[in-house]
């Protein structure tokens, strides 16, 4: 077996620990500034959770395809190529079925306006009005109100307008009624703009394309390499800077230091600071900050393919459905919640295979707390509790589900955590406040940046690939002048 480190140099401009999308992103942003970038990944497959995976059957599953905001299309053609950007195409079937409401929308904000209008008869100046705020919200204004209290201004007493605002955002980054309001607004005000995407062609075809792409432009790809410490140095000023990475691999368990002048961490910032770089590496304000980042919430999939030569009906492109008798972010959470998503793959997600074929993806969200120490034999029986549950919710709109379904399995946070490596499984990265810590990073240490989900509002598809752009950005500036102070965002930000 090679060693993952056959040929590689003894130093990089930068190295970018994790091929999620914001590595993937930053790491090509990097190698097109003309920078040397190695770039490293832990599991023998690239993409972090926008990835996939097969089973016996000719089964292809997408891990996290399950509908992204318009801005995909202008980022992935301007920092990735035309031909990824031309494959985005739109969901127009989202359906919402709970006690309080059956909805049938293109979730974007003309159809969503007449819906609440016409369906929850709300008063047009109302919804403009909310449209309107929702437009000017900014991450820089330091609006300390949450979503509850947006929603109780704009629609007070009115738990079902609450329920169909919230529950589509909850499943995309995890927020609820008590995070800061700028978590919901800023991602529905994405997805308003012109609705729901998702890439043509399977996150197969996308990461290959995305490959090739950062191979052309120079990107070292290594594979199975686990990065166990960044190493950090005071330069003679005394200030803390980058200077190397110690990796191991993750199959042999062969080490290697490598040098470099600048770390993009895609990791989860709590495992950034605390362990990649260790207590030695930061102020102690700083390490306290860190430690107080609370970590998001997790989910639970289950894959369904479908056998070969059978078909199933058209029921919608993303079905949210739910039995709680009221919207709660707690209900929505629970280990026996019944709010639960279908996202519905056709044959037009992969047109170019051979024979049509269809699957089904549920995903319930969940927390850490309530799988994470479960015996094998609970952690068995609640993995099928779950598979059976997301039957029996989809024999209401395809009674014979069973018999056209030759395989399904559930994942769980644990099965994050182990695949990924996030804190707590988290699927949608950390709370608001860890987005704080996270631009603070080169502050602390010169060189050391951070570009995976945190503060919600960088998380999801666009989100995160956005982060890699604007941290490759100050990545590039700092490797231009290392004396310089670390760029801001808002600067990066308009420098790209």
């Amino acid at each position: 077996m090679p060693s993952p480190f056959d040929n590689i140099l003894p130093r990089y401009d930068a190295v970018v620990i994790g091929a999620g999308l914001g590595g993937m992103t930053a790491a090509n942003n990097l190698a097109k500034f003309g920078r040397k970038v190695l770039l490293l990944e832990h599991h023998y497959q690239l993409g972090g959770l926008a990835t996939y995976f097969k089973r016996v059957g000719g089964h292809v599953f997408d891990i996290s395809l399950h509908g992204f905001p318009h801005g995909m299309i202008k980022s992935t053609r301007r920092y990735w190529t035309k031909e990824i950007s031309d494959r985005i195409h739109q969901l127009k079937d989202v359906r919402f079925i709970n006690p309080d409401f059956d909805v049938r929308t293109t979730f974007d904000r003309a159809d969503f306006t007449r819906i609440l209008i016409e369906q929850f008869k709300l008063s047009a100046e109302t919804v403009e009005a909310f449209f309107a705020h929702l437009r000017e919200m900014n991450y820089y204004d330091n609006d300390a109100r949450t979503t509850r209290q947006l929603f109780e201004q704009f629609f007070p007493g009115r738990p079902d307008v609450q329920r169909l605002l919230l529950e589509p955002i909850a499943y995309a980054n995890g927020s609820t009624l008590d995070d800061p309001a700028i978590t919901f607004g800023i991602v529905f005000s994405n997805f308003m703009s012109k609705g729901v995407f998702i890439f043509q062609g399977g996150t197969d075809t996308m990461i290959n394309l995305m490959t090739a792409e950062m191979k052309a432009n120079g990107v070292d790809i290594r594979r199975n390499v686990l990065v166990e410490k960044v190493l950090v140095e005071k330069d003679a000023a005394g200030r803390r800077r980058v200077v190397g990475v110690k990796l191991r691999g993750t199959r042999m368990g062969e080490e290697v230091e490598v040098a470099c002048a600048t770390v993009v961490s895609n990791a989860n910032i709590k495992d950034t600071v605390l362990k990649m770089g260790g207590e030695d590496a930061f102020e102690a304000p700083f390490l306290d900050e860190a430690r107080k980042v609370r970590v998001n919430t997790s989910s639970c999939q289950v894959y369904m393919g479908v056998r070969e030569g059978e078909s199933i009906p058209h029921i919608g492109d993303l079905v949210f459905t739910s039995e709680a008798k009221s919207f709660s972010s707690h209900e929505l959470i629970d280990f026996h919640t019944t709010s639960r998503t279908y996202s519905v793959y056709y044959p037009d997600t992969r047109p170019h295979t051979k024979t049509p074929r269809y699957a089904v993806v549920t995903s319930v969200n969940q927390q850490w707390e309530d799988w994470a120490n479960l015996s094998a034999e609970d952690y068995a029986a609640n993995k099928a509790r779950v598979i059976e549950e997301s039957f029996r919710g989809l024999e209401k709109f395809i009674p014979d589900i069973r018999s056209k379904v030759d395989h399904a399995e559930a994942a769980t946070p644990r099965t994050v955590n182990r695949y990924v490596r996030h804190v707590g499984g988290t699927s949608f990265g950390t709370k608001f406040e860890g987005l704080k810590v996270s631009m603070a990073l080169p502050e602390q240490v010169g060189g050391f940046y951070h570009a995976g989900s945190v503060g919600i509002i960088m998380s999801g598809w666009l989100g995160t690939i956005n982060y890699g752009v604007i941290v490759s950005a100050k990545a590039d500036a700092y490797l231009r002048d290392p004396a310089a102070n670390p760029l801001g965002d808002a600067a990066a930000s308009a420098g790209v």
